[in-house]
């Protein structure tokens, strides 16, 4: 396989990462591997862009739409969270938008990402621009860190797109950690025409997002093409799932152990399971929560008093 150094002189050369590994690894769709280098690799992009007028004015429109449908269907909310942060580009004008209403001035943010390097930007990108208590960590849509029922809202912005052949185990955790609502905004497959469908199949986008929710039982309470896409020809969708709230008792505990969905608990520069007896390093403020970021310790809890 081509080092990881080639593949970033690849894609300064412009070259699209995620169908340069596809080709080479003789696979249809984007695996957790080739998501993960394509998008560290695309680290600081997303800040630098936020420079451009024409790029503002349309994240200032993409994130008025997400708020909006936050409001709309969930106007009581105390914890909102992006799955798939990048560097919280979105995150930070949705949470804004939202604190500015009344009563939610104190609303609590998360979000998580793949990627350790384009977390570290998001840190910095919400320190830049005044925004506080967000809590970010890495993790993967598969194994979300987070415990059941633990956030009001859980929206994404175009992360679940490129996991085209993983659309229900993804949409089973985020439904598992949404204590309201899971908001999608996504490539709008099925509300496409013929050049969209065959670009987003081209690049192994999701597809039939509703579909499958509505298969596993949940209540899809909207589907609609949104009208501030960034790419014509990759026709947003908002797909908003109601939870019952009967089914989502209130979790007191946030963070958890990506193989077992139970509490972390805080240590000295790490975040330990007592269940699976794995210690999660903290680095450069971020925690690692992603099961291959876990480090057995069994002994950690006598060690540690």
């Amino acid at each position: 396989m081509t080092s990881l150094r080639e593949l970033k002189q690849l894609y300064e050369q412009g070259q699209n990462i995620c169908e340069y590994l596809r080709r080479e690894l003789n696979v249809s769709t984007n695996t957790p591997e080739i998501i993960e280098i394509a998008y560290d690799l695309q680290t600081g992009s997303y800040t630098r862009a936020m420079s451009d007028p024409v790029i503002i004015k349309h994240k200032t429109a993409y994130t008025a739409t997400i708020a909006g449908q936050i409001l709309k269907h969930c106007p009581t909310l105390s914890s909102v969270m992006e799955a798939g942060v990048g560097e919280a580009t979105t995150l930070s004008g949705v949470i804004s938008l939202l604190r500015m209403e009344a009563g939610h001035e104190s609303l609590q943010g998360y979000g998580f990402d793949l990627s350790w390097s384009r977390l570290s930007y998001a840190r910095r990108w919400l320190t830049e621009n005044n925004i506080d208590q967000v809590d970010l960590c890495c993790g993967d849509l598969l194994n979300i860190p987070f415990c059941d029922n633990s956030i009001d809202v859980v929206y994404t912005s175009h992360s679940v797109e490129p996991n085209g052949g993983n659309e229900e185990p993804i949409l089973r955790e985020l439904y598992r950690v949404a204590r309201k609502y899971v908001i999608l905004c996504e490539p709008g497959y099925e509300l496409g025409d013929d050049v969209a469908k065959a670009r987003m199949d081209h690049h192994g986008y999701c597809k039939n997002l509703p579909g499958i929710s509505r298969e596993l039982g949940y209540d899809v309470v909207d589907h609609h093409l949104i009208d501030c896409s960034a790419i014509p020809q990759n026709p947003s969708a908002i797909t908003v799932i109601r939870k019952p709230q009967a089914d989502s008792g209130v979790s007191d505990s946030v963070f958890a152990c990506p193989k077992t969905r139970t509490p972390l608990v805080a240590g000295e520069g790490v975040l330990y399971s007592p269940e699976s007896l794995t210690a999660y390093p903290i680095v450069g403020g971020i925690p690692c929560l992603r099961s291959e970021n876990g480090i057995l310790a069994s002994r950690y809890e006598e060690v540690a008093k």
